[in-house]
């Protein structure tokens, strides 16, 4: 019943949010709200795309009530892994099977990553908020290592690299992976097994220790799918801005724990759904919009945020 009342009041926070966009967007030329326009609408679903995939697995590593500050530096890995790769394959007739090499290549060290943290937060049991700061430091260091500290350009001509741009950074390709990630993460959360491990070790990890609920395996694949959509995010960074860029990713994390918890999931873990992380991600991503259809400097934006989030947790305790 609480986590059902927690996720309308997110869905009645996005509503006045969309109705206070629609409200003060300013007109175009023949009199329509910016706001409304076809293009605008699908501009920020592309925007909050990479923030929201990062954010489904972001989902399910609170719900166990740990945390993943290290999704940015692996995004910035998989980005830098992507574009070294691409570049190095050069002209190719026959690009496809190059290109799918590349992906698979930097989304498997993404996951790899991920599965790192999730192996030393189960076996050795360090504070997941240490294990992933850690991990933060030291794969941005990797990334920047790798690209000797320098983005890896790609171009527009017609190399494989170019190509994999052209293709990757269109609308339907970064909007349409945000929805089929989020409707397998909504199906694994809510129709599985595995889901309800997730949600049962984050509101009692004793009660499933004692329930003989593989705690230790169940904690290694939230944090290999962190990694793994991650890396997903990466690959299409890296389409996005045509380059590699080991400095990519700053503060995404953050960004991704807003958005789940302004979705109504209790950071204490438990209790929370995919559904409210969409939720969580649209209203971050129409506030960015209307704030900046209008003008609004960017310092001021950062401070709203700020708020939104404090009043996010507040309305939480208060359902608790």
């Amino acid at each position: 019943m609480r986590h059902a009342l927690g996720r309308a009041q997110s869905l009645l926070a996005l509503t006045g949010i969309i109705l206070l966009a629609i409200l003060i967007s300013p007109s175009a030329s023949d009199g329509s709200r910016i706001f409304l326009q076809p293009g605008n609408l699908t501009d920020i679903l592309r925007q909050i795309s990479l923030i929201g995939i990062i954010s489904l697995a972001m989902t399910f590593v609170i719900l166990t009530g740990g945390i993943d500050l290290s999704v940015g530096s692996i995004l910035a890995l998989s980005t830098t892994l992507t574009a070294m790769a691409l570049t190095r394959a050069g002209s190719s007739a026959s690009y496809t099977g190059q290109i799918a090499r590349a992906i698979a290549f930097a989304v498997a060290a993404a996951a790899l990553a991920g599965a790192a943290n999730g192996a030393v937060v189960a076996t050795v049991r360090i504070q997941p908020f240490v294990v992933t700061l850690a991990s933060m430091i030291g794969v941005r260091g990797l990334a920047k290592w790798l690209s000797h500290n320098e983005n890896i350009d790609i171009g527009f001509g017609r190399d494989v690299a170019a190509q994999f741009a052209s293709v990757f950074r269109e609308k339907a390709i970064v909007i349409g992976a945000y929805a089929c990630a989020a409707a397998v993460f909504w199906v694994l959360l809510a129709r599985t097994v595995f889901g309800r491990h997730v949600r049962a070790i984050g509101d009692n990890e004793t009660a499933a220790e004692y329930a003989g609920l593989p705690i230790r395996r169940t904690k290694v694949w939230v944090y290999s799918l962190s990694g793994l959509l991650a890396g997903v995010a990466g690959v299409l960074y890296t389409a996005e801005n045509h380059q590699g860029n080991p400095n990519a990713g700053v503060a995404y994390e953050l960004d991704a724990i807003a958005a789940v918890v302004i979705g109504g999931t209790r950071l204490s873990g438990g209790k929370g759904s995919i559904s409210g992380t969409i939720v969580g991600t649209l209203i971050m991503g129409v506030l960015t919009n209307m704030l900046r259809l209008n003008n609004v400097d960017s310092n001021v934006e950062m401070m709203i945020k700020a708020v939104i989030i404090v009043l996010a947790v507040a309305v939480q305790r208060a359902d608790s």
